[in-house]
């Protein structure tokens, strides 16, 4: 039963890759002329296609949970693609990290929605149906997206997370399905989480994982290759496939096409090779200038080198400041 729902979604996902191509600064984008375009992927989830990263969509009869929000601009497109898959109330979000091309919508999704107090959905939960649904993410999230008392706060209050979390996990039980928001630390952010919808076998991972450029690595929030590299490794230790053939677990990325556990491996594949050339290179004593000269990522480049918003040599550079010695 797997299989032609696994095939309608690639398909759409090759229409998908064209529209969206690489996710570009909200400063760039023309958000009039973006669609949104929902997917169907397995099992109780969908995946929703616009201008920033992905957007994860759960459904089921205690309502909708979506794994971050995208621009604010695009929230009235989001909502519409939303109620083409369901009618049921927005009730969860949850942000895989803080970048504002995956949270700066959460105001918007978070007033068009309601939080069910009480009961075994939310049992922690003491808030009333009218504040909104509710914004789910680890701690560090939060941290980043506002600011100590005094300072003035990078990101609206209304954005923030409702929910944190400081450990390794948060679990929910939503739609009759086993959820599983896992804390990566010091990957691609500080703040990273990944999603796994237990039974219909999905996981949302975030900027974590990405099909459109080289791993991103965001150094000044806490990002590092050795971290990143973990929660790849994280990632393909949760995937079961299909042996012998496409299949099994399937991958939301932040943004890129939807993918199994082929393509998520060769990701982790390039991202530690070039993780260990850089290393043998800081060996060697060679400077960041130097290490940049050599390319250790040539051979890689015709696939991820084209992305002028992460080109190689910024990663090559990410790469090399989080190996390098502590002075």
């Amino acid at each position: 039963m797997r299989k032609p729902v696994m095939n309608r979604a690639r398909a759409a996902c090759v229409v998908a890759a064209l529209l969206m191509g690489t996710a570009a600064s909200a400063q760039n984008q023309n958000f009039d002329a973006v669609e949104v375009h929902a997917l169907p992927v397995q099992g109780n989830v969908h995946m929703l296609v616009g201008a920033g990263g992905n957007i994860t969509v759960q459904v089921g009869k205690d309502g909708v949970l979506l794994v971050d929000s995208e621009y604010p601009q695009l929230s009235g497109k989001i909502l519409a693609a939303i109620k083409k898959i369901t009618d049921g109330p927005l009730r969860y979000i949850v942000n895989t990290h803080y970048h504002a091309d995956h949270t700066s919508g959460n105001d918007n999704m978070r007033k068009a929605g309601s939080t069910i107090a009480g009961g075994n959905v939310a049992f922690d939960l003491g808030a009333a149906a009218s504040e909104g649904a509710q914004v789910i993410a680890h701690l560090n999230v939060l941290s980043r997206m506002s600011a100590p008392t005094g300072a003035q706060s990078p990101t609206p209050s209304g954005s923030w997370p409702t929910d944190t979390f400081a450990g390794s996990e948060k679990k929910l039980w939503f739609n009759d399905e086993g959820i599983q928001i896992i804390h990566i630390a010091n990957a691609h952010t500080d703040g990273d989480s990944i999603v796994f919808f237990r039974k219909s076998d999905v996981i949302s991972t975030g900027d974590l994982f990405v099909t459109t450029s080289y791993p991103r690595i965001d150094v000044a929030a806490g990002g590092s290759i050795n971290g990143l590299i973990e929660g790849l490794n994280r990632i393909v230790d949760l995937i079961v496939p299909v042996y012998g053939q496409e299949g099994g677990t399937l991958v939301i990325p932040g943004p890129g096409r939807l993918c199994d556990l082929g393509v998520v491996r060769n990701f982790r594949e390039i991202a530690t090779i070039i993780r260990d050339r850089v290393q043998n290179m800081i060996g060697k004593g060679m400077t960041l200038e130097q290490v940049k000269a050599a390319k250790p990522a040539f051979d890689y480049d015709p696939l991820y080198g084209s992305v002028a918003s992460w080109t190689s040599d910024m990663f090559v550079e990410a790469v090399y400041k989080t190996l390098s010695p502590k002075k």
